[in-house]
């Protein structure tokens, strides 16, 4: 039986495919070389319009004058073009597309390499590069060679002071950052059904990390109820008895609270074996922990207490900083002492609202722990958002707390 990735695209694994394309993102930073690739290619118009989407998101707002030009012609090729755009404050790009456009079924391409995240939805969601991007925008159409599957089998559920993030740590440790190279991952089982929507975000979104082409949750009954919170009706997508290249099983009750040691993604060892190392700055958010159930959780833990080091918080849309608003959880994080940022990526790209100098150390629930990534000459340890609130209380790396 196929995979989801081959029932997608309707081919087997190998295969080299033509396939018109749903729906077609770039950022502001992508955004700019796209527009510039699309000139070149002497088109005219952009072949699906409705399909297309420009979502400020990166460096926003502008952190220079030369940004803020780029960004101004940016805006205009959208606006001339009839593009889906969204400006600064809308969010980051994979969180808005999750919100109510991303659907079952759909080829999703996105120039940006977490633009796996939307895996979650049952769907082929994959990044590509600017020029990629630019013949996407000018005929609707790519090619894939469909990808070899690899099945990651999920049971019980996480428990204590374990959260989503710790998980997707933990399966990118264990495939290493080439484990999965240009393969597509499927998260299966039954301890599926215990994940929400934001927790299988979080965990596709990490999938990258392993050199996959995308991650992909198929769509049951947890994917149907947060579709029609948007007015859509789907149906789910029941996994067949289909062989895998390989294949991992991982026992959700067992996976405990983690920590990503710079300079890898893939190298992690457990928050009580790092506890006591001091912090510089604490920074919660990205496409991968930026997402309400992630605030709620921070600020739960933060809640009548201070932080004892500078914390940012960085919203991933405009929905989830009004939710976040409407609720009280703003109110918390403000009054104990964090910082937080406009809807988007703030400093996870090491561009602004946020940079480390050198020698400084940040905890962050990011997605990347490259060198130089946030600053030159810091250093970044990526954890759970549960680690990183009580990291921030006590100013230095801490074990979690239960569940909140």
């Amino acid at each position: 039986m196929p995979t989801l990735s081959e029932r997608i695209l309707t081919g087997g694994a190998g295969e080299y495919v033509d396939r018109e394309v749903d729906r077609a993102y770039v950022h502001d930073g992508t955004g700019v070389l796209t527009y510039e690739t699309f000139r070149a290619l002497g088109v005219t118009e952009v072949s699906h319009p409705s399909r297309a989407y420009v979502l400020f998101d990166h460096i926003v707002p502008a952190n220079n004058s030369t940004t803020a030009d780029l960004q101004h012609e940016l805006r205009n090729f959208a606006s001339s073009s009839g593009l889906q755009f969204s400006d600064i404050g809308g969010g980051i790009c994979h969180q808005l597309m999750g919100e109510g456009i991303a659907l079952p079924g759909e080829i999703i391409a996105g120039a940006d390499s977490h633009t796996c995240t939307l895996g979650a939805f049952g769907a082929f969601s994959t990044g590509v590069g600017a020029t990629d991007m630019a013949a996407i925008f000018a005929s609707g159409m790519t090619w894939f060679r469909i990808p070899a599957t690899i099945g990651l089998v999920l049971s019980g559920s996480l428990s204590g002071g374990a959260e989503a993030k710790d998980l997707a740590l933990t399966y990118v440790a264990r495939l290493g950052m080439d484990g999965a190279t240009y393969h597509a991952l499927e998260f299966i089982g039954e301890g599926i059904s215990s994940l929400s929507m934001d927790s299988r975000m979080t965990i596709c979104s990490l999938s990258v990390e392993t050199g996959a082409k995308t991650g992909m949750f198929y769509a049951d009954e947890v994917t149907r109820a947060y579709l029609q919170s948007y007015g859509h009706e789907t149906a789910v997508q029941d996994p067949p008895d289909c062989a895998y290249s390989q294949e991992y099983t991982f026992d959700l009750e067992a996976i405990e609270p983690v920590i990503a040691v710079p300079p890898r993604v893939d190298t992690i060892r457990p928050v009580d074996e790092m506890a006591g190392i001091p912090l510089d700055q604490v920074f919660v958010g990205t496409c991968t922990n930026g997402r309400y159930e992630d605030l709620f959780r921070f600020s739960s833990i933060v809640r009548g207490k201070k932080v004892k080091i500078r914390t940012i918080i960085g919203p991933a849309s405009r929905k989830v900083l009004c939710k976040a608003a409407e609720t009280g959880v703003l109110s918390d994080l403000i009054t104990a002492g964090c910082t937080v940022l406009p809807p988007g990526c703030g400093p996870c790209l090491g561009a602004h609202m946020g940079v480390i100098g050198e020698g400084e150390v940040c905890l962050s629930t990011s997605n990347r722990n490259f060198r130089n990534r946030m600053g030159v000459g810091g250093e970044i340890y990526l954890s759970s958002v549960a680690t990183a609130a009580a990291s921030a209380l006590k100013g230095e790396i801490t074990v979690p707390g239960g569940v909140v």
